[in-house]
Order: structure tokens, then sequence, then C-alpha cells
């Protein structure tokens, strides 16, 4: 692909962040997967990712293509870079999330020439084409394309020693439906899984670079609990039920491929609460070695698991059990938190730590409510909040559009708290459960001192990424903080990588799976 002039055009991928550390947890797996379908005649894509590195915008030509993949925490920045690229005489595309739900705003703050609503796995080409022939339309739509359709990575244009994990995905949309979360919503309620077959050879192509650590990157790894096979069992119609039935079966088959793989290998990934009350699962999730799992706690009071439509999770001492099942069953839970709950006190906080504690939990995040686009939560605020403050003329229930230092850390009005009040006891929960003596504590789910000593690094390390540049409002705080991550990071990366496994070869599929794990033995109400 060449320009007017004769001259090659080049493609860019960017991922943009205001922060970079030197070292990335995981891969950004949008990048790579784009890249991948990206048709060979238009060269190797130039792959962007700010988190490790600010982009440098001389590398730009006129006549390039620079695709630009944004979500509303990130997506001012994205819009800096379009009018930057733009000005260079690029050709300037964006996607993702955000622009999924705000395609004109995209336009108007970000200079797009055309904007990818949904999947971009299967448009992405057909984007490119048009830009060679001159035709791109303003807006492209991707859908919500099925499993079997989604396209694997190209992992090798990762740069070295950047990265501690990889990432996977397996499962696309989740069927649960909180009111602080647009995935339901924009990627659906059904799950829609991909072939067990491309999933393991893509662990497989990670392992063989040396990445033994594995995100499997899932809305929610649990699409099918046990809940909703005892609700298909009571219908007369079995359709629903043999659904269920096949995606939990895939479940399964997935994991004893995991478990054929390497026992160097770790995963980790994200699943619901009720995954706890189910033993097969979980001691599937033990064999195959997915040592732990993003579970989104949200609340520890009943009156707040209502405001946030997760019922379905457990409160009080009832969630200490819960969370202890997945921590005797072999999985270590990051747990998440949500403080500035309209039914959230100042004794909240001291509780909400003192229970993730007690349960075993081994990480914690400890985010504030925050309404993003697509959501019940923004919907219910952006139409209470109408009229409402602004700041440089820009109105709060578009706070992604005010720059990071003027922008605000709490939005939604508190009936018994301010907004500093909620911030600054945040803050403290995070202080209080990152502290070294509790993090040494925690610790003793490894056994050597070398491992011990690696938990407290990586613990400091996801203190510094994660609270400390996000819910300071001192520039000059986040500024240090993300220098200590960069050392951090560069020291912590040694801990997860192995020695590369070239000759790695793919484990046969079997030839049957058990009947314990075919069907579940026990199903609950």
């Amino acid at each position: 692909m060449t320009n007017n002039r004769g001259t090659p055009v080049r493609i860019h991928l960017i991922n943009p962040s205001d922060l970079s550390f030197g070292t990335a947890v995981i891969t950004p797996r949008w990048l790579y997967v784009l890249a991948a379908v990206t048709p060979p005649e238009y060269g190797t894509p130039a792959i962007v990712d700010e988190t490790l590195e600010q982009f440098d915008e001389a590398t730009i030509s006129p006549g390039d293509v620079v695709g630009i993949g944004i979500h509303t925490a990130n997506a001012l920045r994205g819009y800096r870079l379009g009018k930057l690229a733009r000005e260079r005489g690029a050709t300037v595309v964006f996607g993702g999330i955000h622009s999924t739900l705000f395609p004109d705003e995209v336009r108007e703050h970000g200079a797009a020439d055309a904007v990818v609503s949904g999947d971009g796995d299967l448009v992405w080409p057909k984007v490119l084409a048009d830009c060679a022939a001159g035709t791109l339309q303003p807006l492209y739509t991707g859908g919500r394309i099925e499993g079997d359709a989604f396209s694997r990575a190209r992992w090798d244009l990762l740069p070295s020693d950047r990265y501690m994990w990889g990432s996977v995905q397996t499962v696309r949309g989740c069927p649960k439906h909180c009111s602080f979360c647009s995935v339901w919503r924009t990627d659906g309620q059904k799950p829609r899984q991909r072939r067990v077959t491309e999933v393991v050879r893509e662990v497989v192509e990670l392992r063989r670079m040396g990445f033994r650590f594995i995100l499997l990157a899932d809305d929610n790894f649990y699409p099918v609990t046990l809940a909703d096979l005892a609700a298909a069992r009571r219908r007369a119609d079995g359709t629903q039920l043999a659904t269920l039935m096949a995606l939990r079966e895939e479940r399964f088959e997935l994991m004893k491929r995991l478990e054929a793989l390497p026992s160097d290998m770790v995963f980790y990934t994200q699943i619901t609460m009720e995954a706890a009350e189910d033993l097969e699962f979980l001691a599937a999730m033990r064999r195959a070695r997915i040592r732990g799992a993003l579970v989104g706690i949200e609340s520890v009071t009943p009156e707040g698991l209502k405001a946030v439509f997760k019922n379905f999770n457990d409160a009080g001492e009832a969630l200490v059990t819960r969370l202890q099942a997945f921590r005797d069953n072999g999985v270590h839970v990051l747990g998440s938190f949500i403080f500035g709950l309209p039914t959230d006190k100042p004794d909240t906080f001291d509780a909400t730590a003192d229970l993730a504690q007690r349960a075993g939990v081994t990480v914690a995040q400890f985010v504030m409510l925050t309404p993003f686009p697509g959501t019940v939560d923004f919907a219910k605020w952006e139409a209470e909040a109408a009229g409402g403050p602004t700041v440089d003329g820009i109105p709060l229930t578009r706070y992604w559009l005010i720059p990071p230092s003027k922008r605000p850390k709490v939005y939604s009005p508190h009936p018994v708290m301010s907004a500093q009040e909620i911030r600054t006891r945040t803050q403290g929960v995070w202080d209080r459960f990152y502290r070294t003596s509790a993090v040494w504590q925690r610790s003793s789910c490894v056994k050597s001192i070398r491992g011990r000593l690696a938990f407290v690094l990586v613990s400091k390390l996801y203190r510094q990424m994660y609270a400390n540049t996000g819910i300071a409002t001192d520039s000059a705080r986040v500024t240090r903080s993300a220098r200590r991550a960069r050392v951090l990071a560069s020291a912590a990366r040694r801990l997860f990588i192995a020695k590369p496994m070239p000759d790695l070869m793919e484990p046969p599929e079997p030839a049957g799976l058990p009947a314990q794990t075919r069907f579940p033995l026990r199903v609950t109400t």
C-alpha cells in the first residue's frame, strides 16, 4: 500500500496511556490481534503501547494509517494522539469500548476519519481496504462475532523483556447485569466461547517465548453457574439446558487441555463469586493450574450488593466462607471492592479491610465508584446531573474530557460523605491492606522464602501502579509513584519469565472427558 506519491504507507496501532512504566504487567491483546488480521500487503504494523513508553509522533508520515483503541479512562490521551496524527497527514481510525459508545465524540475530539464499533477482528481489513481505495466510511460496525471467528494475536511482534504476563482470551460476554459494568451491554450477555484448540495453540506459542504466567483475559471465565443449570432443568423445553451444558463442557475441556501443559505454567482469570460453590469446577481449575482469579466482591454489606444489582453475592460472614472456599481449593482471590456506594458509611471502609484480611484475599483492589458510560449507574447519574457542575465549561458527566489534573476523583454525590472523605478513606484502606506486615502475613500462601519475598515485591508494585497513581490528587505524588513503579516493575518481571521452550508441542486432544467433568454431580438452587 502506497500513498499518492508512491511512498509506502505504514500502519500504526496505539494503546494510549498518560503514564508509562517501562515494563507492563499484561500484554495488551487487542494491539496484537489487529496486527494479526492486518493483510500482508500493508506490511507489518508499528505497535506502540504507551504503558511502556510514550508515542513518538515523528514516526508518522503523510498517508499513514493510525489505529487508536480507547476506553473511557484513556480517551482524552487518545484524542490528543488522534489530533497529532491528523496534523501530520495520517488517516486516523478509532476503536474500542469508548468509541463504540460515543462515535460522534471521537470524531469531534479525536479528529477521527473513521470509527469502528464493536469487535474489530473481522472488520479491520475492510477499513484498510477502503483507506487504500479512497472510500473510507465514517463508521464501521464490527458487531459481536462468534467465538470461532476470534483471531489469534501476533505475539511474534512483542518487544523483548517488557511484559510479565501473556494474555489469551477464551470467551467474550457476561450473562450478569451488574449496574456498574458495561460489558453485558457492549459485549452482550451471551457467552461467546472460543475454540479450545485455538486457545491452547496460542498459550503454547506464548510458553515457547518464555511466558509461563498467562492471563485468561475473559469477561467471565465461569459463564454457566449451578443455579443457571437448575433453572434450565425446571423448564419443559430442554433447549436452554442443552446450550448451557455444552458451554460448561467446553470449559472443562479447556481446563483438561491446560492441565497437560508444562507444570511450571500458571494461569489467572476473572470469575464470579458463584464459582465458590461449584466444587467440580474449582477442582478442574486447580488441576489446570488456574491459581488465581479476580472476583468482583464489590461490597461487604447486603445493602451495597443490592445497590449494584449483585444480589447473587454473599455478604458478611457468609462472604468470608465463600472466599475461603476459593483459597481452600487452591485458587487465590484478587478481590475487587467498590467504595462510594450510596449505602456506604464511614465504618464500611474498616469493615471491608478487616473482612478482606480475615477471608484470606491474596490481593485486593479498592476502587471508588465511577459511573462508566454504557452502565446503568451512568445512565442514572447522567439523568440526575443534567445541568449540573462543569469544569472549564465541560459538564461533569463528560469527566473523561477534563484534564486529569483538574478531574474530580469521585463524581456521584453521596448522602453522608463528601468526595474528599471517600477518597481519603479509600486511600487509607489501600495503605492498611498493603502495609508490609499485612503483605508478609498474606505471603504465607507461598512456600519458599524467595517466593514470599517475590509476593511482597509484586504487592508493592501493584499498589504503586493502581492506587498511588489513580487515587492521589497531587500530580507530584503521581509522578513519584510512576517512577517507583518503573523500578519495581523491571525487577518484578524477572520473577515471572521462564526459559523459552521453542520446541514445545501442543498437547493432544483428549479422547474423552470423565463423566464427572462432563456433567455436574450436584445442582443447587
